[in-house]
């Protein structure tokens, strides 16, 4: 009867006192997306020209964030239209040279955000249309 006993006191425990995990949930992602689409002529190559066309969308999970992003949104644009333009299209045909510059872009937003607010702004960057011709 005690190992009953003590066995419901152990459930009761575990299921009646809050969960360490429910409460260091983040606060939830918000999404930012630059439109339009980016589109940038790439370099040349021997097949003769080429474009990418990008949609981009920057994650911050703080408010006041989010509304910074928005109000330099005009400088993202210029500093990303650069970085895209610079890119080859062997560069960023396979899913490393997508990464390595979604990775470049996030650099571009935090740097230039950082200058502008203190802060970096966006915790990441994504990429929610990829097409190259």
């Amino acid at each position: 009867m005690a190992v009953l006993g003590a066995g419901a006191a152990a459930a009761w425990f575990v299921l009646a006192r809050p969960h360490a995990a429910a409460t260091a949930l983040p606060a939830p992602a918000q999404y930012v997306p630059m439109t339009p689409p980016f589109v940038v002529n790439l370099d040349e190559t021997p097949d003769g020209p080429r474009y990418l066309q990008v949609e981009v969308q920057l994650v911050s999970r703080d408010p006041l964030a989010v509304e910074q992003l928005r109000r330099h949104e005009p400088a993202l644009r210029a500093r990303l239209l650069m970085l895209f333009a610079q890119q080859t299209y062997e560069g960023i045909a396979d899913r490393a040279g997508k990464e390595r510059l979604q990775a470049e872009a996030l650099a571009e937003v935090q740097a230039l955000m950082t200058a502008e607010t203190g802060g970096p702004g966006a915790e990441d960057l994504l990429f929610t249309s990829f097409v190259t011709q």
